[in-house]
């Protein structure tokens, strides 16, 4: 299994365990989520990049993967993907190079699948 394949089906299990336990604030914060994401007047594709901008200012490796994979599915092209990083890493500062990194290493990933 690959780097993707691993998160996915990780991320998958975990949500579903924890939705299982019908906990009603964490089903409405993931539903909140899920809404917060879908198409509205903002396009899903500025979405995600904000999404995945935030996620690398606040160092989040599970959030950048997530978001990062939503860019890659909505079209966006490497070009316009390193514009958000440059812009993420300009915001966060230096202590977002790691996670600029492994968001690379994904990237890579995403485009060898």
């Amino acid at each position: 299994m690959n780097l993707i394949e691993e998160f996915n089906a990780y991320r998958s299990q975990m949500n579903e365990k924890i939705l299982a336990e019908d906990n009603k604030v964490i089903k409405r914060i993931f539903n909140l989520d899920t809404n917060a994401f879908a198409e509205g007047s903002i396009d899903i594709k500025s979405k995600e990049m904000i999404g995945l901008a935030c996620s690398m200012v606040l160092r989040c490796d599970d959030c950048v993967k997530y978001h990062l994979g939503k860019c890659y599915e909505a079209g966006l092209t490497k070009e316009q993907l390193f514009e958000v990083f440059s812009i993420a890493t300009l915001i966060g500062g230096t202590i977002v190079i790691p996670h600029l990194r492994r968001a690379t290493e994904y990237l890579e990933t995403l485009e060898n699948q």
